[in-house]
């Protein structure tokens, strides 16, 4: 695997001591190297000791990262004395890399304000966030104004500033397919298409009956089906599924892969109850999961802005993610829930995952036309959870974000089902429920919301709510 690359452009200011520049370049080489970051910047013979200060080296840097533009995820600014906050802005603005920036500044220490080893870092950091204020680039703050790049506050820094950077990479130029209509019943995951292409989103369109179509033409006897088959058998426990409805289940599994590859798509929306089961007599929920165990985010419903929240939190913590409904209080705990879906969940959530039927949908489509759908319990881990949504009448995105923890408290019910423990808890729905967001929510397995919060408002440029309780 390749390594994650970042631009690095350390400050200098002559009148400071050498040794500091020196001394930053060992540091957060080596900080980076452990990290398993590949760090693209000046060597020591292409300027001053390889640091940026006149527009001469702003040049040269912006050149070198020109050169590897599509190898760097972000840049990392080292500040080991104050600086020259034009030569970094410069050499930002000539690159035109358009990624995040972290900035980092070394603290001095009490006894060394002498002239002999003097930073003043703290003061140069303001300087330098001040110019690329006024070049309109983006940047992000570390948690404390000055850090040691070995502190363990700024190896924090580092991994929740690589998030940021996967995410805004990866929403640049994403690509979802909307597989079907949306159920008529479900105004809730209606969406601008408009709104998302201006952020750089696009949605590929198929009608479910070419995907239904076309999954009717294969027969049981088909390689791939036969292929596909083997790996559902490998994927999850089929219980007392009928055969007749995983040949099904593999014939579709085959089309939407096809439709996937055949468009280039990073993530799937796909139409469930009615038409599936009417039209064709099985649930996508295996499939689904499949996908989005494979880091395919797969949504149903049409949920289009939602397969893009799993994609958004997927990116942040390099784990799948899953969709599911804010669906029930728990008891009388006012900080806990429980989520659900009938259900369509990556089996990282799934430890005793089982193909199943769904009851809920088998009331009005008849159960035996609702296999495919999946049967487990998500146990206790923690929560990341998130939405992003595409505010129609005001022609914005927006989103919202937070963390907690999923639990082992007793649910005794069926389909995909978690509790969730999430501090004010009763303040979250408010804030959903007044701002007009859907009952569909992303869940993760980490806790990234913080980083999200970033990307999204910081360098997408999104209305963001983050939930802290």
């Amino acid at each position: 695997m390749n390594k994650i690359s970042i631009g690095v452009i350390i400050g200098n200011r002559d009148f400071f001591p050498d040794k500091l520049v020196t001394e930053a370049r060992m540091d957060i080489s080596r900080v980076l190297e452990e990290q398993g970051i590949n760090a693209i910047m000046l060597g020591e013979n292409d300027a001053k000791l390889g640091g940026v200060e006149t527009y001469t080296d702003a040049r040269k840097c912006a050149d070198l990262f020109k050169k590897h533009k599509e190898e760097i995820l972000g840049v990392l600014v080292v500040l080991p004395n104050f600086g020259d906050e034009r030569g970094i802005a410069d050499a930002l603005n000539l690159a035109h890399l358009q990624v995040p920036v972290l900035i980092q500044g070394y603290p001095d220490e009490l006894h060394k304000l002498n002239v002999a080893n003097r930073r003043d870092s703290w003061c140069g950091k303001i300087s330098v966030c001040n110019n690329l204020y006024q070049y309109g680039i983006k940047y992000t703050l570390t948690t404390k104004h000055v850090v040691h790049p070995t502190d363990p506050s700024f190896i924090y820094d580092l991994q929740q500033f690589l998030a940021v950077c996967r995410v805004v990479k990866g929403l640049k130029n994403v690509r979802i397919g909307a597989i079907g209509a949306r159920p008529t019943a479900f105004n809730t995951v209606r969406y601008s298409e408009k709104i998302l292409q201006a952020h750089g989103i696009s949605v590929v369109t198929c009608d479910l009956s070419e995907i239904l179509g076309n999954a009717e033409k294969l027969s049981n006897d088909d390689q791939r089906v036969k292929e596909h088959l083997e790996k559902i058998h490998h994927y999850a426990s089929t219980g007392k599924t009928p055969s007749a409805a995983l040949y099904q289940i593999s014939k579709l599994d085959v089309v939407l892969n096809d439709f996937m590859e055949e468009n280039e798509l990073d993530a799937n929306a796909i139409q469930c109850w009615t038409s599936l089961q009417k039209n064709y007599g099985c649930n996508v929920c295996t499939s689904a999961s499949m996908f989005s165990e494979n880091m395919i985010p797969s949504a149903c419903e049409v949920d289009v802005t939602g397969t893009l929240s799993m994609y958004a939190l997927q990116l942040a913590s390099g784990s799948p993610s899953a969709l599911v409904d804010w669906n029930n209080n728990y008891a009388d705990d006012d900080e806990k829930c429980v989520l659900f879906h009938c259900g369509n969940w990556a089996k990282s959530f799934l430890p005793d995952i089982e193909i199943s039927n769904a009851p809920i949908l088998g009331t009005t489509v008849g159960v035996e036309n609702t296999y495919g759908a999946l049967d487990g319990r998500t146990p206790a881990s923690p929560l990341t959870y998130g939405r992003i949504s595409t505010d129609d009448t005001r022609g914005v995105m927006k989103a919202y974000v937070g963390e907690g923890n999923l639990t082992d408290d007793e649910l005794k019910t069926f389909g995909n089902r978690a509790v969730a423990h999430i501090p004010n808890l009763q303040g979250l729905m408010q804030y959903i429920c007044r701002n007009g967001f859907e009952h569909h929510v992303v869940m993760n397995a980490s806790h990234t919301s913080a980083a999200l919060k970033e990307a999204f408002e910081n360098y997408m440029g999104w209305e963001v709510y983050h939930h802290v309780g």
